[in-house]
């Protein structure tokens, strides 16, 4: 069992990720074989039974566990953005009751995602999201090969395409990762979870052997994709420890960014400690080995019947290795699992208390989806605590929407808040009594401090808590209602009323996005002597010309530019400039685009 403290942010893991780290078998005595008494519905989607409504709670990070601010999360037809500590909420998403997927995206990093068998109460997941770092350049008409450091591999014939099918000539910037089944982040990296639908239509979950992440960029920064009839060569390296359990042949299955789920689609060959394989188009690629699961939903209560939430439950395969996932507020934690296995259930409490069992079952094994109560019994060298109070805004209202980080140790405790309460359940050890609260008001962007506490076991009511630090500044705009950004602080913000200059009056304002590399300048020549008002795109080579211009620091060009802003506040010095803008644009490529945007921010001059 791998200690937790390698996972710091795992709480918000709620999935079953299978490791690769037992000896594989071929699906159904041979590679795409299939069963003939299994049943294979018409279509996959009916494996995932009918339509629900679930509540998310999620975190997203980058490769060295600091949240991504910013980040556009998309559940089914619900979308929200990562707020500064890269926390993310989604009630009443509708997903199925055997699946949910999450999809997270932002400029600068790969596509990203999480898929889960959706529990009941709060669904918390993390997602580490991948720089979309360059490893290397080819060139069209020319094949070529870009090879990762670690020896991971794509040739190319020098074919490629736009999303919209049409031909690209150009250079193509290759951005490549390789995920590593023995790398403890790995589970985080990964998009989806290890489930898939094989090339007959049935649903198994997957052993990796390892992945690799391809995404192509023309010279503009368009996606690319290999074109009709051309094939790639990837190569994708094996950790020494799992070397001896490589076969030497293992199917491929591709991830399908639209429906969250992997696909088999042909195999690869084991070439010393490289897989190497053959494919026709790019997401990410997945060497595995598939099993027949079941859905396997776990809670765990203690003596009382008190649900346990916060625990790790893993379950592990003598002969498909271990898989594990986290509890939420009802003690519950779903997942798939190897069906027709006898199974090692193991429940864990976080590394500040070590890394021991608090408690271990056989269970299984399990032909069909199935729920099953784990008791925990009482521990002498773990306390249970329950931390409960109430969360307001500053103006003594319950927050609807918001959410409590507890941290104690090295663990940060993520709950939601319902009509201003909150109850948070943990474990810790004798010997640290002090833990830190901070709450964040999700809607109206206000949070409180971080206040230090101290248990008084079992139960400790900290009382009522305010939001009452405002994020008193912020822009946020979206582009092809798709990608979002939002700043929350870094402005500096300027308002030249000189009438007799002949640039005057005149506004600036220039924004950060908080060391996530993106910036904001917005530059306007106001009306007079009525500055509030409609304004449209400033045009510099017309002296007299009035109007807004935001094209420094996004890729929006003067030709078909239509965007409409409207200047709704503007304040005296330390009060606000409020700005809301719309409309369509071309890039400075000219690629058309539409965006929709606001500003509210103080004036500092």
């Amino acid at each position: 069992m791998k200690s937790i403290k390698n996972f710091p942010n795992l709480i918000l893991i709620l999935l079953f990720s299978l490791l690769a780290i037992t000896s594989c078998q071929n699906d159904d005595d041979g590679i795409g074989n299939n069963d003939p008494q299994e049943n294979i519905p018409d279509t996959f989607s009916e494996y995932f039974g009918n339509d629900i409504s679930r509540d998310f709670l999620g975190s997203v990070i980058d490769k060295n566990h600091n949240p991504i601010e910013g980040a556009t999360i998309t559940i089914g037809s619900e979308t929200a953005t990562t707020d500064s500590n890269g926390v993310f909420m989604i009630n009443g998403a509708t997903v199925k009751q055997r699946f949910g997927y999450i999809k997270a995206e932002k400029a600068g990093y790969i596509h990203a995602s999480r898929s889960v068998v959706p529990s009941n109460g709060t669904n918390k997941v993390t997602i580490m999201m991948l720089e979309a770092t360059v490893a290397g350049s080819v060139t069209s008409g020319t094949s070529g090969t870009v090879t990762a450091t670690d020896g991971s591999s794509v040739s190319f014939d020098g074919n490629f395409i736009k999303e919209d099918g049409s031909t690209y000539d150009g250079s193509v910037d290759v951005i490549l990762h390789h995920l590593d089944p023995a790398d403890d982040d790995m589970p985080l990296q990964m998009p989806g979870m290890l489930y898939a639908e094989n090339e007959n239509g049935a649903e198994r979950m997957l052993q990796t052997l390892g992945m690799l992440a391809v995404e192509l960029r023309g010279s503009g920064g368009e996606d690319l994709n290999l074109a009709e009839g051309s094939t790639s060569e990837i190569k994708v390296p094996v950790d020494a420890s799992l070397m001896s359990i490589a076969p030497n042949t293992i199917p491929l299955w591709y991830f399908d960014e639209v429906n969250g789920y992997w696909k088999e689609e042909g195999q690869a060959t084991l070439q010393g400690n490289m897989y190497v394989g053959t494919v026709s188009h790019f997401s990410f690629w997945n060497c595995d080995i598939p099993a027949e699961a079941i859905t396997l939903c776990v809670t765990t209560i203690d003596d009382d019947n008190v649900p346990l939430a916060n625990m790790q439950v893993s379950i592990t395969s003598a002969t498909f290795g271990t898989t594990y996932g986290y509890t939420n507020e009802n003690g519950e934690v779903c997942g798939y699992v190897p069906s027709n296995e006898s199974l090692i259930l193991n429940v864990y409490s976080y590394d500040v208390c070590g890394d021991t069992a608090l408690h271990t079952e056989a269970v299984g094994p399990f032909t069909e989806d199935a729920n099953i109560v784990i008791i925990v019994p009482d521990n002498p060298d773990v306390v249970q605590e329950t931390v409960v109070g109430t969360f307001n805004t500053c103006d003594g209202n319950a927050v609807t929407d918001g959410y409590v980080q507890l941290s104690y140790g090295n663990q940060t405790f993520i709950d939601a808040v319902s009509n201003g309460e909150f109850i948070i359940n943990l474990l810790r050890c004798d010997d640290n009594n002090t833990f830190a609260v901070e709450a964040s008001d999700y809607v109206n962007l206000q949070v409180t401090d971080s206040i230090s506490y101290t248990f008084t076991t079992p139960l400790t009511n900290i009382g009522t808590i305010s939001a009452c630090n405002d994020v008193t500044e912020f822009v946020q705009y979206t582009i092809d209602n798709d990608e979002s950004f939002l700043f929350f602080e870094n402005f500096s913000v300027a308002f030249n009323e000189n009438l007799d200059s002949p640039s005057g009056p005149v506004i600036d304002i220039v924004g950060q996005s908080n060391g996530q590399g993106n910036c904001f300048y917005l530059n306007g020549k106001l009306n007079e002597p009525e500055y509030l008002g409609t304004y449209d795109y400033l045009n510099y080579n017309e002296q007299d010309d009035t109007g807004f211009f935001i094209g420094e620091c996004l890729s929006v060009s003067d030709e078909n530019n239509n965007i409409t802003y409207n200047l709704t506040a503007l304040g005296n010095v330390g009060e606000y400039i409020d700005i809301n803008f719309s409309g369509s644009y071309e890039d400075w490529n000219g690629n058309p685009h539409t965006i929709t945007g606001v500003v509210h921010v103080l004036r500092d001059n």
